[in-house]
């Protein structure tokens, strides 16, 4: 049996809020809203991240003068029932957050010790880069589970795509936004954005889920 811990599921980042609070939800008298951070990446680009908030957090914070934050917090799923179809949706759930100063510490990333849950899909890229997919369910308190989606690359992506349904794994990487192009059933091609885990460092446990 699993003993559900908060460090099952850790991200930290460091950015800047990008958009307007919207209201999400409110939970016994507590309101929860939605924004955005932008988090630069080595390569001169950039993940713009989902991030849910509580009300009793955004009064440390003075977010008028100083978009620059750190943030502690769990990369959450839940379904969203969008044009009469399920959909999961990730959003960071913020836990800490604090203004951020500039340092050395790496600006996105996140540890996460769960199960595989989905048979892995293994493909190849066309310049022969090899890629393996994974959904991994993370336990937490009351029951409840998030659903992650993962992706592996090069060597990490042989040995992922041997797992099996049940294999509890522990992984390391970064969040990331990922922008695609849908095409409708009217022929319309949408823009979409995908949000994922990028793997760097991956385990598998002694432990397995279906013992």
């Amino acid at each position: 049996m699993i003993t559900v811990k908060d460090d099952t599921n850790v991200v930290n980042l460091r950015g800047e809020l990008e958009s307007e609070l919207e209201f999400s939800h409110e939970i016994f008298g507590e309101k929860f809203y939605n924004t955005r951070i932008k988090i630069n990446r080595l390569s001169n680009s950039y993940d713009t991240l989902p991030i849910t908030i509580s009300e009793r957090l955004l009064e440390e914070i003075d977010f008028e003068n100083n978009k620059s934050v750190r943030i502690v917090g769990q990369l959450r799923s839940y379904n969203k029932n969008i044009n009469n179809k399920n959909r999961l949706v990730l959003t960071i759930f913020v836990r800490e957050i604090q203004l951020a100063e500039e340092d050395n510490k790496d600006p996105n990333s996140i540890f996460l010790d769960g199960f595989i849950c989905k048979d892995p899909i293994y493909r190849k890229t066309p310049l022969g880069r090899e890629i393996t997919d994974l959904l991994v369910a993370i336990n937490r308190p009351y029951n409840k589970s998030d659903y992650i989606p993962s992706i592996v690359w090069g060597r990490n992506a042989k040995f992922a795509k041997s797992l099996k349904v049940g294999d509890r794994v522990q992984m390391w990487g970064r969040v990331q936004s990922r922008e695609y192009e849908k095409k409708t059933d009217t022929g319309e091609v949408l823009k979409k954005v995908a949000y994922e885990v990028s793997i760097s460092k991956i385990k598998k446990t002694s432990e397995n889920n279906n013992e």
